[in-house]
């Protein structure tokens, strides 16, 4: 219990105290004396309230510890043994009142004995006086570590294929919240408190490496138990049995062997940056590439330039250019911060980095989907401790300003990450984005980033932040140019999911003059600075017409001649099939039904499964649905289908491959959706992904149909399928196309790798003579041949996928209307004209500008 003379201060303290554990602890405040005629509180300490607060305690406790402020209190305290009614055991001590009272919670709150978290009180001061530094005594009484024999340990092995990245790191830390829990990376790596996202980055666990968990807090074996879970599932992005060898690594059912009387590492708080492991720099650091100030390339873009890169998001955008606001000072390495107020500046940081999270936090409340996913990772680097505890380190130690200290602090963290590699490096970036944002809120200043203007405007940038494109929803911002990404990054994900026209990889961007005019052309890619008045009078005419009246599909698709083109959607589940149905879409092309069961550990069951795809069917009654079996792995890997560490995933277990491992999991699905179609009236298809011999087709078709679906495709994505195609077409239905795998199989380049963005173009040649031989297999054979991949949605690129031999095209269903549109204005002979142009082109430039030509008569 805790005797204060300020009501106000024992309240304070206690709530302080009880939010450091989950599940609360007995504690009650004797504090204050009563309050005066007027009502205002009397300072003082009062025996009988002590001694009633005592026994109260007692009911349900073996033991009473008393902590006191000063003064009075400890002869109040005194005096209440002697009035106390109770007789179980009270123990009188000497700690610091508010730090007595935290370590005491959260000592009793694991279960400790009186004299355990006596001693545990008494040490309350142990870690401030080591931070500050002072010449404060060491307690009577030190508390040792306990021995690593007490603690509850586990050993895990890292399963999944990237290790301990972001998204795994999260997750841990959301596990472990409110126990204190430490891994180390065996034998003898570096060791991370599991609050910590940045830290459990640095320890560079990587796919088979072997760690120790380690917990002494209450609750610890549930945790351990649900950590355990986590790294066995490999956090939901698949596992490698091969390396783990089992999931108990230290012996049947054993913990791991430990000497016993070596102490346990286990933490109080989150370690401190060690002073010589920050990089103080003698000069300023380096702009990261990903914040580029516009200043730092004198040579302007000239008025009438046109830009070229490549349109991610379709849409055109007529407006003055305004910059990603440019970094943040480095704060100045040469201002001190006297002793006296080390403290309150330590204070600075702690508040500032919660202001920080708190901000991201409200923007993620008011994002969704992958948006909200984004913003959600950024607050926890933002909220990481020990972030904070190295910062607040730095000042209490050297003096550092509190900007200095954050800046210093990041600087080591992102050195750590920089040094594994891979995609861990990568979240070096997302690092500096969270440093900016406590740095703004320290010193007062706007975050630097995404502009808050009140007129539209385009905005320039060198390449955007998670954070930063996740703030766009809801802004002045009209369209995205940007010097680097590609058609995966973040800017081109949320553009797309925003609706904003965006051109990336565009060479010489940031050097667009701020405030010029130009006209942005989602679709082509193109870029026009200061275009001439009438131009841009057009353009915005165009614009205006199209917000008021976007050019809506009418519900059935066809060429200038009549020639019907069906006209489909590409949907994840059942909430993008009713979005898809009110845009009129004359059916599905591409159902993923991967997207319904990402966040799963285990297989869904048949009645899961048939309830996901009744939500999709039910929106089109008597229409044609095309349902695509698990594309599991590579990109979109789960758990339950993919656990295997492959040097190249793409080209892996994906796909069909998945049932040669697990047969029933294809089996389950494909009874699943014969009883969803036999419940609802939908024409069901179905194909399957990633097939590259007619020997996989025939046995997918003979699976579907003794299901009882009689309708059987397969997907065209390997260049192997696509030579093969008037084979194929003697086993299946039908076939579609998936542009994006083509692509990247063809042009052996990965499709997530931005800088690869001129080799993953469906206008390159290779790729477009492989679906011209597709087509043409259709027609022989009479057979549909559909695209569903990206491509499908490009008017440019609509009649000439016509012309090559597509009967259908799948997209998602806010490119309808355009590609309607443009279908609309050419006929089957302009299509096909096309197509016998861009066969003889050398380049992706000379087989637009061919098709272009053709189409234009």
């Amino acid at each position: 219990m805790a005797v204060s003379h300020s009501a106000r201060l024992g309240e304070a303290a206690l709530e302080l105290a009880l939010q450091m554990v989950a599940g609360g602890a007995p504690v009650r405040v004797a504090a204050g004396a009563g309050i005066d005629g007027q009502g205002a509180p009397i300072l003082g300490t009062d025996a009988v309230a002590v001694a009633a607060a005592i026994d109260e305690l007692a009911t349900d406790c073996a033991g009473v510890l008393v902590l006191m402020d000063l003064g009075s209190a400890v002869l109040s305290a005194e005096l209440a043994l002697e009035l106390r009614a109770s007789d179980v055991p009270v123990r009188l001590t000497s700690a610091p009142f508010v730090e007595g009272l935290l370590a005491a919670v959260v000592s009793a709150a694991a279960g400790g004995s009186l004299d355990t978290v006596a001693d545990e009180a008494r040490a309350a001061l142990t870690a401030k006086t080591a931070q500050v530094a002072d010449d404060a005594a060491e307690p009577e009484e030190p508390i040792e570590p306990p021995a690593r024999g007490e603690a509850e340990t586990r050993r895990v092995r890292v399963r999944n294929p990237l290790g301990i990245h972001a998204r795994p790191a999260a997750l841990i830390a959301d596990t472990a919240a409110g126990v204190d829990v430490r891994l180390r990376r065996l034998p003898d790596g570096p060791e991370a408190a599991a609050a910590s996202l940045s830290r459990l980055l640095v320890l560079g666990a990587r796919q088979g490496d072997e760690l120790e968990l380690l917990a002494t807090d209450a609750g610890a074996a549930v945790v351990l138990d649900r950590l355990e879970a986590l790294f066995r599932d490999g956090f939901g992005e698949g596992t490698d049995d091969a390396a783990a060898v089992t999931d108990d690594p230290a012996g049947a059912g054993a913990a791991p062997a430990a000497d016993a009387s070596e102490p346990a590492p286990v933490a109080a708080e989150p370690a401190p940056v060690a002073a010589d492991r920050v990089p103080v720099a003698a000069e300023p650091a380096p702009v990261a590439a990903d914040r580029v100030p516009v200043a730092a390339d004198p040579v302007p873009v000239a008025a009438g330039t046109v830009l070229r890169g490549r349109g991610v998001s379709a849409g055109r955008a007529v407006a003055p250019v305004a910059h990603l606001a440019p970094p943040l000072a480095e704060p100045d390495l040469r201002t001190v911060i006297a002793p006296a107020d080390r403290e309150s500046e330590a204070d600075a940081v702690a508040s500032a980095a919660q202001r920080a999270a708190d901000r991201l936090r409200g923007r993620a409340e008011r994002a969704s989907g992958e948006t909200r996913a984004i913003l959600e990772a950024t607050r926890l680097l933002a909220a990481d401790p020990e972030l904070v505890a190295g910062a607040a380190a730095l000042v209490r130690a050297q003096g550092r300003s509190a900007a200095r200290a954050v800046w210093e602090a990041a600087a080591a963290q992102e050195a750590d990450l920089a040094a594994l590699g891979g995609r861990t490096a990568e979240r070096a970036a997302d690092l500096r984005d969270v440093r900016n944002r406590i740095i703004a809120e320290i010193v007062g200043v706007d975050m630097p980033g995404v502009p808050e203007l009140d007129e539209p405007f385009v905005l320039v940038a060198a390449d955007l932040a998670p954070a930063d494109a996740a703030t766009l929803a809801g802004g002045r911002c009209a369209g995205l140019l940007t010097e680097q990404g590609g058609p995966t990054s973040h800017t081109a994900i949320i553009a797309r999911s925003l609706g904003l026209p965006a051109v990336v990889g565009v060479a010489g961007a940031t050097r667009v003059p701020d405030g010029a005019v130009v006209l942005l052309d989602g679709e082509t890619g193109t870029v026009e600075v200061e275009p001439p008045a009438p131009r841009i009078a057009e353009a915005a005419m165009r614009i205006a017409k199209a917000a008021v009246a976007p050019l809506a599909f009418g519900g059935t698709g066809a060429l200038a001649d009549g020639h019907r083109i069906a006209l489909l959607a590409n949907v994840g589940g059942a909430a993008d099939a009713v979005a898809a149905a009110s845009a009129r879409a004359e059916g599905v092309g591409l159902f993923r039904t991967e997207f319904c069961f990402l966040d799963r550990a285990t297989p869904p069951v048949v009645d899961e499964q048939v309830a996901a795809y009744r939500g999709v069917l039910a929106a089109f009654p008597d229409r044609r649905v095309v349902v695509r079996t698990l594309d599991a792995g590579s990109d979109k890997p789960l758990p339950f289908a993919n656990d295997d560490d492959e040097e190249n995933p793409a080209l892996g277990v994906r796909g069909l491959r998945v049932a040669r491992r697990s047969p029933q999991l294809l089996d389950n699905q494909l009874r699943a959706l014969a009883l969803a179609a036999d419940a609802e009236s939908a024409r069901v298809e179905v194909m399957a992904p990633m097939v590259a011999t007619v020997d996989e087709a025939r046995d997918f078709a003979q699976r579907c149909r003794s299901a009882g679906l009689t309708r059987v495709g397969v997907m065209i994505e390997t260049p192997a399928a696509a030579v093969m195609a008037s084979a194929l077409f003697e086993v299946v239905d039908f076939v579609s196309i998936g542009t994006n795998d083509l692509t990247q199989y063809t042009m052996a380049a990965d499709r997530l790798h931005g800088e690869l963005g001129d080799l993953n173009d469906p206008w390159q040649p290779a790729v477009l003579r492989l679906i011209a031989g597709v087509g043409e297999a259709g027609r022989t054979a009479g057979k549909p041949v559909g695209v569903c991949g990206e491509a499908a949605g490009d008017p440019s690129l609509a009649p000439l996928l016509i012309g090559l031999g597509a009967t259908s095209l799948s997209m998602t269903h806010r490119a309808l209307g355009r590609v309607a549109d443009a279908l609309a204005r050419v006929d089957s002979t302009d299509c096909r004209r096309a197509a016998d142009a861009v066969l003889g082109a050398a380049t992706a430039d000379e087989a637009r500008e061919a098709a272009a030509a053709a189409v234009a008569g």
